[in-house]
């Protein structure tokens, strides 16, 4: 494992002691979540995929499942479905919780054997950000990619912008998404309400997460599609 990888897992390590603020119960988090599910579920409608029964799917960084569950309910079929996770026991929860049929992986996830052109979709979410050295961030860019069939595509939600209160993660702007995926068509949004401008209002009231997220500027993530030419 790089020093750079070992260094996350030490800071993930760190994160689990105030894990709480991220529970579902909490309504900043459910309001993320759900504005986070509604956008993917319209992305994967605007480019013609109505039945994703037949997609194949790796999530890179997959945690405890919960990602991977979300796309379950949205008609993923289980035996279509990967995860790759560097922590050992976040990946024992996965599999506690997700059915026998998703293949679950464990360690650096851009060393990891999974077949070239073999998936339709990618998916990464607030991993980039915490790996804070290029060339970590390029050898895992170049997996995803290889992976991936011509004609799919990477989905990436990740910061756009520093937090000066947490120097475990940086911002990715969309300019080094381009330069890790130099091939691939970007098509881009803001979403999600920054976690702590969210926390303070929804402790006012949930209704006001609606109301500051209208300001995309406010907006602390950027999913991103980013479409693999059948030529490339």
């Amino acid at each position: 494992m790089s020093d750079d990888l070992r260094q996350m897992a030490e800071r993930y390590a760190r994160r689990e002691a105030g894990m709480s603020r991220y529970s579902l119960l909490q309504p900043d988090v459910w309001q993320l979540v759900q504005e986070r599910q509604r956008a993917i579920l319209q992305g994967l409608s605007a480019r013609g995929w109505h039945d994703v029964a037949g997609l194949r799917l790796v999530e890179v960084g997959c945690g405890a499942g919960g990602n991977l569950l979300e796309f379950l309910r949205a008609g993923f079929t289980p035996s279509h479905l990967t995860g790759c996770e560097l922590l050992p026991e976040r990946l024992a929860t996965a599999r506690e919780v997700l059915p026998a049929g998703v293949q679950l992986l464990a360690g650096d996830a851009a060393g990891l054997s999974i077949e070239a052109a073999s998936q339709d979709i990618v998916f990464q979410a607030t991993v980039f950000s915490s790996l804070l050295q290029d060339d970590t961030q390029q050898r895992l860019a170049q997996a995803m990619w290889q992976w991936l069939k011509p004609g799919g595509a990477v989905l990436w939600y990740d910061f756009c912008m520093d937090n000066p209160r947490n120097r475990d993660v940086r911002g990715v702007p969309l300019s080094r998404v381009q330069a890790l995926f130099p091939q691939g068509r970007l098509s881009a949004q803001r979403v999600t309400l920054a976690p702590p401008i969210a926390r303070r209002v929804c402790r006012l009231h949930p209704s006001l997460y609606h109301l500051f997220n209208a300001l995309p500027l406010l907006r602390s993530h950027r999913l991103v599609w980013i479409h693999k030419p059948h030529q490339s």
